[in-house]
């Protein structure tokens, strides 16, 4: 059977800058669905009080259920055998865990502490400074697991790739997480939630993985590959999109109240959360560039720690502070700013992928046996 690359469905079915219709529009429908969801907080608290409850170590399992959706159409393109090719590009693996493992927690905090404990002194306190740092802290030593699906696939990564990117990253977090934390803190005792990095690391790459193979393999084997990449990969394309608004919607209603409350230092809190964005994705693009690595590995790679994972860096800040805490509202703000702003990056990418080595069929999509 004729063989074809991950992402060419999607890629066919959209403009040569890599967004459909819809998908152009994401900012405008993620500005709505903070709306939305901050509105549904406020004045409807009884539906996040309800769905609150369906939680197992911090981890929100209606929010788990829609981020399988957003990485479904990612995951189901995945050729298992594809992923071994992943040891013959080594350059792209190694920029992005050194991007987020030696750099970004420490840039993280520098630049968080320029803002929220020098230059915004003025407007805040000292002791809660310190408490936005720490949730600063948090969502830098935490690089992104389940969104950068989204964003490898809104920008036609590998997806064997991508896979072994956020494994390796997983992996390192494991074990790395509880050290830079406690480093950057400065403290001498923290209870890091390693059932929320093991449960989330399941329910967001296992689970959805598991399902998609056995998906892809299933209708391969029944309609064939021309089928699945034209048909199938095309009638699916908007479940990402969706997936992520309706997630928006749901995690602006959990804490609407906490943003309603502190609509000055929300935006002195993402200052430096949205320079540490900018400057970490540049890092990785440039050093990729450089590297002539290819778009379909630098992309998904730079935005690995770009974006943060958000899940854990929330969890961990209310474990370790408090649900109503300043650490923990500096996390939100964290989601508040990261999807519109990856978004931007996620256009930026699409344009320049002209700088890149011209795309070859390292990771072929092969019919299932």
């Amino acid at each position: 059977m004729p063989e074809s690359t991950p992402g060419r469905a999607a890629a066919e079915a959209t403009p040569a800058g890599g967004l459909g219709t819809f998908e152009r529009l994401l900012s405008l429908w993620v500005a709505l669905a903070i709306v939305a969801g901050v509105a549904l907080g406020h004045f409807a608290p009884a539906v996040p009080d309800v769905l609150s409850r369906f939680e197992y170590a911090q981890v929100s399992l209606p929010v788990a259920v829609l981020i399988w959706a957003m990485i479904f159409p990612m995951m189901v393109q995945i050729d298992f055998g594809a992923i071994v090719g992943a040891g013959r590009e080594p350059r792209g693996l190694l920029v992005t865990t050194g991007i987020n493992w030696l750099v970004k927690p420490f840039t993280m905090f520098a630049i968080a502490y320029l803002f929220l404990m020098v230059i915004f002194a003025p407007l805040i306190p000292e002791e809660l400074g310190r408490q936005y740092l720490a949730g600063a802290i948090l969502l830098g030593a935490a690089p992104c697991t389940a969104m950068v699906f989204v964003w490898s696939y809104l920008t036609r990564g590998d997806a064997g790739y991508t896979l072994v990117q956020v494994a390796v990253n997983d992996l390192i977090m494991l074990v790395a997480f509880a050290p830079i934390v406690l480093l950057l803190l400065g403290v001498s005792d923290i209870a890091v939630p390693w059932d929320t990095v093991a449960l989330s690391v399941v329910l967001y790459i296992v689970i959805p993985l598991v399902a998609g193979w056995l998906t892809r393999v299933a209708l391969i084997k029944r309609r064939g590959i021309e089928w699945f990449d034209g048909v199938f990969m095309r009638r699916i394309a908007p479940v990402t999109p969706v997936g992520l608004i309706v997630t928006l919607v749901l995690l602006f209603a959990f804490q609407g109240e906490v943003i309603l409350n502190n609509p000055l230092h929300i935006g002195l809190i993402a200052v430096p959360l949205v320079i540490q964005t900018v400057l970490i994705f540049y890092l990785a693009y440039r050093a990729m560039q450089l590297l002539k690595v290819r778009h379909a590995i630098a992309a998904p790679g730079a935005m690995i720690g770009a974006s943060n994972f958000f899940e854990l860096a929330v969890a961990a800040a209310i474990a370790l502070f408090g649900l109503q805490s300043p650490a923990a509202l500096a996390t939100v703000v964290g989601v508040l700013v990261e999807v519109p702003l990856m978004l931007a990056l996620v256009r930026y990418a699409n344009r320049t992928r002209h700088r890149f080595p011209a795309e070859r069929p390292v990771s072929p999509v092969r019919a299932e046996r």
